[in-house]
């Protein structure tokens, strides 16, 4: 009985890790597009891309240097459509919001808008740094 679970134990061992071996979660790397930092007392601010040549179907903010209250942000695309993503959540130093998708797939982002507030915390600063992913 012994010898039965300890080869059942190694069947069950083996087929685990050749299933998590070879399963990909990960689209793509990503990649860093911009960021902004962001003051006590404002509550409303813009990153802007320019020039900014790839693509991206998502998109995650990682919040540095402090936290901050997130509201809502609105995406601007090249071709001028708008989507709006409401976030209503508080961001510690160091932590990331979800992983947005783009509406339509591929996408060239123009700029984000973005309503936060930082007032209450002891340092009013943080950084918000944008990253991207196709």
């Amino acid at each position: 009985m012994r010898l039965t679970t300890i080869i059942l134990s190694s069947i069950v061992i083996a087929v685990f890790s050749l299933t998590t071996a070879f399963k990909t979660t990960d689209t793509g790397s990503w990649t860093f597009l911009g960021d902004k930092n962001v003051g006590f007392g404002v509550d409303h601010d813009v990153i802007h891309f320019g020039n900014w040549k790839d693509d991206v179907r998502q998109i995650k903010l990682k919040i540095t240097e402090g936290p901050l209250k997130m509201y809502r942000m609105n995406i601007h695309f090249d071709n001028g459509s708008v989507q709006e993503v409401t976030l209503r959540n508080r961001f510690a130093q160091g932590s990331e919001s979800r992983v947005i998708d783009l509406d339509g797939g591929l996408r060239h982002l123009n700029k984000i808008e973005f309503w936060y507030e930082t007032k209450g915390f002891l340092r009013g600063k943080a950084r918000v740094a944008v990253w991207g992913r196709n």
